[in-house]
């Protein structure tokens, strides 16, 4: 496992090539909060994103485990091509929407047993994306355990699903589906094709999409601690703002240089 620990000034510059953006939301674009509906990405943030997918000509969409219509609301009034309850739905930039769904009958059965489980452990809180639930134990850590054991045993009697932990949380989700490969489809279509990935992520969830990134040959970005795949890493939050602030300026630049040098190659060729 190849961990590299850089600041701001450390990362690459993004000046001078064509690339496709990825952002997870929950610990990169948006603090964490104590429960998932306080989050907010500030203002400031969300006219940084709008700036990005200008200039990468669409090229830019959230990733997360969030489901799509929550990352609407958050990234409004900016609507991007997405993916979300960790690519178990995903949103293509014609606006095609890919999902997979679980079974009726067995969405039921979770959502009862999860239910029914959870309400015995005050703190705790359940959210139920629809093809995914996620476990949510950050007001009540003193239950970890037990919400572990919980997730671990309807797995094993639902064999066609997989456990995803996170920070303070664990999801029941289908199998197969993960951030990588979400990334890897992105970037098979129109306008993430031919260019270079970028991917930020805070957490396991975000570990395959790491990898996915770095198989392409492209900037993968740990925010915080802990061991990780990523090539680079910021400390926080507030440095992911910072750079997102810097990437936008390089890409306008360029854009400034661009037009500047086709200009005085028209010139030249009426000369």
């Amino acid at each position: 496992m190849t961990t590299v620990a850089a600041n701001n000034q450390q990362l690459p510059s993004l000046s001078g090539g064509l690339y496709a953006f990825f952002f997870d939301v929950d610990g990169t674009l948006a603090a964490i909060q104590s429960r998932p509906d306080k989050a907010f990405i500030p203002e400031p943030v969300r006219q940084t994103l709008q700036a990005l997918y200008t200039l990468s000509n669409g090229a830019l969409a959230l990733v997360s485990g969030r489901p799509i219509h929550e990352l609407d609301m958050l990234a409004a009034p900016l609507r991007t091509p997405a993916a979300g309850v960790h690519g178990a739905e995903r949103r293509g930039a014609d606006g095609e929407l890919h999902r997979i769904s679980l079974p009726a009958s067995m969405g039921q059965e979770l959502s009862a047993a999860l239910h029914t489980a959870m309400a015995k452990w005050p703190g705790t809180q359940l959210e139920t994306k629809g093809m995914a639930f996620a476990l949510h134990y950050r007001r009540a850590r003193q239950y970890e355990d037990e919400v572990m054991q919980l997730a671990r045993s309807l797995v094993e009697r639902f064999p066609t699903l997989a456990l995803q932990p996170g920070k303070c949380v664990v999801e029941i989700k289908p199998q197969g589906v993960d951030k990588g490969a979400a990334i890897t489809s992105f970037m098979g279509e129109a306008p993430f094709a031919g260019r270079i990935p970028v991917f930020i992520g805070d957490d396991l969830t975000d570990e395959k999409g790491f990898l996915a990134v770095n198989a392409l040959q492209g900037i993968s970005v740990k925010v915080g601690e802990g061991s990780s795949q990523a090539h680079y890493r910021l400390k926080g939050v507030d440095e992911v703002h910072a750079w997102l602030e810097q990437i936008k300026l390089q890409l306008k630049q360029d854009k400034t240089t661009s037009v500047r040098s086709q200009g005085y190659e028209s010139l030249s060729s009426r000369i």
